[in-house]
């Protein structure tokens, strides 16, 4: 691994020991810090404000394309990072440096006085304050978790989006897609108006009754407006247009749903700037890490490709993005007649055997491995779930381990690397050639 990489892991690995709660959910900490801090929160541009379980990054990820096809300025704040902390933080187009960060950081740190804080509040607190010294024309907020104690919750939207919820996170939001929805809809504020990805019915209850409490119109993804694959491009029906857009940049028929959900947001932020090429141009580029991402460079790359393999990632851990990146899976598997193989790690308290339930129609033999730190479940116990879903699972060493079984398979399969962020990070960060930027 480079210097550069150890070094910022370094400036990780110190706020991580200064601050090691990665999360404890209130806003009384980062109220407090905001405020000696000169509340940054005030002074942003107009900020999108996303939450959901699934397609949250993905819609960010186009909401910044379309808004730079336009030719404008966005801040972006997402997380986790894949291999950079830097990832989190974009400052009117571009990542932000080594010094900003040590500088924010810094500034952020002093204000804080030594006080009780977790990691993610420093983190959040460090992108307002860069976002709020940083002149820029629009500004998206990716929820970290839930949503109503969330530390990106002390923004004031002129937007809320809420991308699919669905179960994950139990020990933190609830074990009901009702109690997650509530969690989620707490991004929703008096003049900001709302627009929802379609959802189960509970959570579609949940987020009506918060926008009539907030008093702000709701656009709902299959009552109020629409988004599908039409020909292998994207149509986009709201009440009073039809937008007729290129394919998503991103693979899987899922994108379109989320792609929609990003043109559906920035219509209801009317800015007239951002008009229907800029979305045209922005749906067709946009750049997304670790999600069905084709692999074409790095060492593991290099070895699938001299196999005659293709490679994928995908960072989605729960059932529901399981049933999308499987569906993505089985439409290259439908071309050609291969098989598929998984290279898998989880988390420890994920429904590993719901993530792999909707991988049994495909067949797929699923390679199971474990990664560096974050509560990764044993390889053994990954390939256990899979078993249960109906697939035959090896637990194997690591990810080289696994991919030397998987090439050695007969026909050569098409190969997906999957089951968490943190995984993906470390498939990303084997070569500098992959990382994020």
């Amino acid at each position: 691994m480079s210097d550069h990489l150890r070094a910022h892991d370094a400036a990780l690995a110190r706020l991580q020991a200064l601050h090691p709660k990665l999360i404890d959910l209130s806003l009384d900490r980062m109220r407090r810090l905001c405020e000696a801090l000169g509340d940054p929160q005030d002074h942003l541009p107009p900020v999108i404000h996303v939450a959901g379980t699934n397609g949250k990054g993905s819609t960010v990820a186009y909401l910044r394309a379309m808004v730079e096809a336009a030719g404008l300025k966005v801040h972006v704040f997402t997380s986790p990072h894949l291999v950079r902390f830097a990832e989190r933080i974009r400052l009117a187009g571009t990542l932000i440096t080594d010094d900003q960060l040590a500088d924010v950081l810094a500034r952020v740190e002093a204000a804080n006085a030594g006080l009780p804080i977790t990691f993610f509040e420093i983190t959040t607190a460090a992108a307002l304050v860069a976002f709020a010294d940083s002149p820029a024309d629009l500004c998206v907020i990716e929820v970290g978790l839930g949503g109503v104690l969330d530390a990106t919750n002390v923004v004031t939207p002129a937007v809320s989006v809420i991308a699919p919820i669905d179960i994950d996170h139990r020990e933190f939001l609830g074990d009901t897609i009702g109690q997650i929805a509530v969690e989620k809809a707490g991004i929703i504020k008096p003049g900001a108006p709302v627009v929802s990805a379609r959802q189960h019915e509970a959570a579609e209850a949940v987020i009506e009754a918060a926008a009539e409490k907030a008093g702000v119109p709701l656009t709902l993804m299959g009552r109020d407006f629409d988004a599908w694959n039409e020909r292998g491009g994207l149509l986009v029906q709201m009440q009073d247009r039809l937008l007729d857009l290129p394919a998503p940049s991103l693979p899987g028929d899922h994108q379109f749903a989320n792609a929609g959900l990003a043109v559906a947001a920035l219509l209801a932020l009317n800015d007239p700037r951002i008009d229907e090429a800029a979305m045209a141009a922005g749906i067709a580029g946009a750049v997304w890490p670790a999600r069905f991402q084709r692999l074409i460079a790095g060492p593991l790359a290099e070895r699938a490709r001299a196999a005659g393999a293709d490679l994928w990632l995908d960072g989605g851990h729960n059932p529901h993005a399981g049933l999308a990146v499987a569906r993505a899976l089985g439409d290259l598997a439908a071309r050609d007649g291969r098989p598929v193989a998984l290279i898998s790690g989880l988390l420890a308290n994920k429904d590993a055997t719901g993530f792999f339930t909707p991988f049994a129609p495909l067949k797929a033999q699923v390679f199971a491995v474990t990664f560096e730190g974050h509560a990764a479940a044993p390889a053994a116990q990954t390939a256990a779930a899979a078993e249960l879903a109906g697939l035959r699972a090896h637990a194997c060493d690591g990810v080289e381990d696994a991919l030397a079984k998987v090439l050695a398979l007969s026909p050569t399969p098409h190969v997906l690397i999957c089951g968490s962020l943190y995984l993906a990070g470390e498939v990303l960060a084997m070569s500098e050639e992959t990382w994020p930027s």
